[in-house]
């Protein structure tokens, strides 16, 4: 997971997934967090935009997913699948180093949504 998550946002993921634990235990609304990284098939179409870890179950991970069929969605994510999946050459998915997160995950999940497709 070294590669495809940096330490740093492994870091703020756990932080994220903490907070959104203590709200649920408050009965607070569900914090609508900033997505930390985004996650993508360079030889396909799969997006993903994480924002948080579960800190009971770090192998789970919430965000937006873009499976390339038109209807993207909000939901957990098994951390595992995405670092071991290959493709047929023995490549596999990639954190892109250049984008810029700076809006809420339904923010990004209401536009892709109405475009079809994951815009980040």
């Amino acid at each position: 997971m070294a590669k495809l998550i940096l330490a740093s946002q492994m870091k703020k993921l756990l932080a994220n997934g903490a907070k959104t634990v203590e709200a649920d235990e408050r009965g607070a609304d569900t914090p609508d967090h900033v997505p930390v990284v985004k996650i993508f098939n360079p030889y396909g179409s799969q997006t993903w935009l994480l924002s948080e870890i579960d800190p009971l179950d770090p192998v789970r991970a919430f965000g937006l997913a873009d499976l390339g069929m038109g209807e993207p969605e909000l939901g957990w994510i098994c951390l595992p699948e995405l670092v071991s999946w290959k493709n047929r050459m023995g490549l596999g998915f990639e954190r892109d180093m250049y984008v810029t997160l700076d809006k809420r995950i339904s923010e990004y999940a209401g536009a892709a949504r109405k475009a079809g497709r994951i815009e980040a």
